[in-house]
């Protein structure tokens, strides 16, 4: 067993976001402040959108999306179960009940005819995600979404730099939810953003963010007068600290580095096992490019041995590859929870694996995966 160990990912940190850290830190200025509010115009116009909203996560993101469009008790949102359980969850925390329908097989994400499938007349919200950093046809789904008349929600939270029809996803999003866990390409540690075109959601999801709070501490702090604050409605504790805005304007100023090391890699990977039979890679599909957040292949169904064996396998060869992505549906908290078949979506599930994949990852390194891969393809 090899003792260099591949990791799956590396997060891009260096002295760069430490000095920023610091910096907020000596500032005197550790929670929500002027360094949020940068963080949040700066990501804005990355992602072409006229308002983002700083949050503690992309859960977050997600739960504050939903009370904006006020989806609540009695009502149904449809949700790809090929996701992470928050986006699922994020529908329940309001009292909805989440719909799963099925996913392209290419892509792994929902579809306007996977979505009609499972539409009733409950149905409220759509909630779509670009999975793995593969962009979802959202023009087709917009589209859509618009003759059904239902808001169309994007969870984005692997997908910043990833683009659709040329433009960065998020671009015309009515709300996209984004996540900076350190599995992702910008990240802060933990954290999130909500983005819209909507200045009166904005204005609504900022006052949500700090308890339902009509003035936040940075307006209190900037005004000469005393600021008696009122609180408009019950709302959540979902704030991001100026320490963390401080590491995510840094990391954003690395993302189209970060995004052509990742693409050059992935173009790599694609090399070196075009002749390898029984994969199928993760690609960029018509309508747009992916950041490559995540490296997945798709194992056929007659590979000489299954996904749990091959990742063991490369445990033992010093590759920590990771499960492809979860269906929340075949997890014990929906246990109970009624949903249609859902062919596509175990079927990637079952079969799929996330290879690693880093911005500092070296030749050597992609071909000891390789190499561990051939390795099980030979039976």
């Amino acid at each position: 067993m090899s003792t260099d160990r591949i990791p799956v990912m590396i997060p891009w940190l260096g002295e760069e976001e430490a000095e920023a850290a610091s910096d907020a830190v000596l500032s005197g200025w550790v929670a929500q402040g002027p360094r949020v509010a940068a963080f949040e115009q700066a990501f804005a116009e990355r992602v072409g959108a006229e308002h983002a909203v700083a949050v503690s996560s992309c859960t977050t993101a997600l739960h504050l999306s939903l009370v904006a469009l006020g989806i609540g008790p009695g009502d149904e949102v449809v949700v790809p179960s090929l996701s992470f359980i928050a986006t699922a969850n994020a529908v329940r925390y309001v009292g909805a009940e989440p719909v799963f329908a099925d996913v392209d097989p290419v892509t792994g994400n929902l579809t306007p005819a996977t979505v009609e499938q499972v539409r009733t007349p409950r149905t409220e919200a759509v909630l779509a995600v670009h999975q793995g950093g593969v962009p979802a046809d959202v023009h087709a789904l917009r589209a859509a979404c618009a003759d059904w008349d239902l808001p169309l929600v994007e969870d984005a939270a692997c997908a910043i730099g990833s683009t659709v029809g040329g433009k960065p996803v998020g671009h015309g999003a009515l709300l996209a939810a984004w996540s900076f866990h350190p599995r992702k390409l910008v990240t802060t540690g933990e954290g999130g953003m909500v983005t819209t075109d909507d200045a009166e959601w904005a204005t609504r999801l900022r006052r949500l963010r700090e308890h339902g709070m009509n003035a936040s501490a940075a307006e209190r702090h900037a005004s000469n007068k005393p600021v008696l604050e009122s609180y408009l409605e019950v709302g959540f504790n979902y704030r991001m600290t100026d320490v963390q805005a401080a590491i995510g304007l840094v990391q954003l100023g690395k993302l189209d580095a970060m995004i052509a090391r990742r693409r050059e890699l992935a173009a790599r990977y694609d090399e070196l096992l075009s002749d390898l039979p029984g994969l199928t890679p993760v690609r960029d599909p018509a309508h747009g490019q992916s950041n490559f957040q995540s490296y997945w292949v798709l194992l056929a169904e007659d590979f000489p041995v299954g996904r749990d064996d091959l990742l063991a396998a490369l445990a033992d060869a010093g590759v920590s590859a990771r499960r492809g992505i979860m269906a929340a549906h075949l997890e014990p908290a929906y246990a109970d929870h009624p949903s249609v078949p859902l062919p596509v979506t175990e079927r990637i599930s079952r079969d799929s694996l996330i290879l690693p994949l880093f911005h500092t990852m070296t030749e050597a390194q992609q071909d000891r995966v390789v190499a561990a891969l051939r390795e099980q393809a030979r039976g």
